[in-house]
């Protein structure tokens, strides 16, 4: 195995219903969510000895446990199940996906060196196999697997893939904010009733934004409640001009919004650092 190099792609939930709150305290979620052109870099290497060297480099370095984190969990999975024997790792991670922002950096990191591994190290895991040590690495990390337009389906965790692409144009504004995603869920009181469904239906462009349009995240009002300026970046950004709508993404605190086009998202991102100077914002595709 050569050195090499991961692109780790971020996700945004499109929209977010928590349908039910399962005995063991996660939830049944039903969700469409999206990859966009936003990505962390981790860089691979083999070394001698016992000790695997990560490092978190870039501008989302802070608040990550170096000890305990997702890369840290999918090397000791593979540790464990004997996939692994006798080497080490120096790994970079170059953190360009804000931490703690709904946007599932982590998740995906630990997806992208799974998969890489198991390709670049002969590792022959099967499918099942993948996703089992993906479950037990994070909750999120199997939908990061595949990097396809994917719809929880609110079943248990049933994952339907899309083949099609959705072509959007997304703003992402992050307040430099945290969000605790088990706080948020402790504090919800909104659970959306649905109706099975195995497949999604989306002709055109047009018929998917309508659907986005009637949609919402469950996970906002709890939000909002605890960080208010994360709802006045909704507000802002909604109403710029070619906005289709805005909202967070996951459990937050990431804000996106979804445009008519890239000249109407490069004026709002425009108007948003006029108005929050401090925040992080970027346009995006979705992939």
């Amino acid at each position: 195995m050569k050195n090499f190099k991961i692109k780790s792609f971020c996700k945004i939930n499109l929209y977010l219903r928590v349908v039910k709150r399962l005995n063991n305290g996660y939830h049944n979620i039903r969700s469409l969510i999206s990859f966009c052109n936003l990505y962390d870099i981790i860089s691979v290497s083999k070394i001698k000895g016992n000790k695997d060297n990560i490092n978190f480099i870039g501008n989302f370095k802070k608040g990550i446990n170096k000890k305990s984190n997702t890369i840290v969990e999918v090397l000791k999975l593979l540790r464990k199940n004997n996939f692994l024997k006798n080497q080490a790792f120096k790994i970079s991670i170059e953190k360009n996906i804000p931490h703690g922002s709904g946007l599932g950096g982590g998740s995906a990191d630990a997806a992208a060196l799974l998969s890489s591994l198991n390709l670049k190290m002969n590792l022959k895991l099967s499918k099942s196999l993948l996703y089992k040590i993906a479950n037990k690495t994070g909750f999120d990390v199997p939908i990061y697997l595949i990097r396809k337009n994917t719809l929880l389906t609110g079943n248990k965790r049933q994952l339907i893939r899309l083949n099609k692409k959705f072509h959007l144009n997304i703003l992402i504004v992050y307040p430099n904010l945290i969000c605790s995603t088990k706080k948020i869920f402790k504090k919800n009181k909104i659970y959306t009733l649905i109706k099975p469904q195995s497949k999604l239906s989306i002709e055109n462009k047009n018929k998917l934004i309508t659907l986005l349009k009637n949609e919402e995240n469950d996970l906002e009002k709890s939000v909002v409640s605890l960080h208010p300026k994360v709802g006045r970046i909704i507000d802002f950004v909604k109403n710029q001009k070619g906005c289709y709508f805005s909202r967070i993404t996951g459990s937050g605190s990431a804000c996106i919004g979804i445009f008519f086009n890239m000249k109407t998202s490069i004026l709002a991102k425009k108007m948003i650092k006029k108005k929050f100077p401090n925040y992080w914002c970027v346009i995006s595709k979705t992939i």
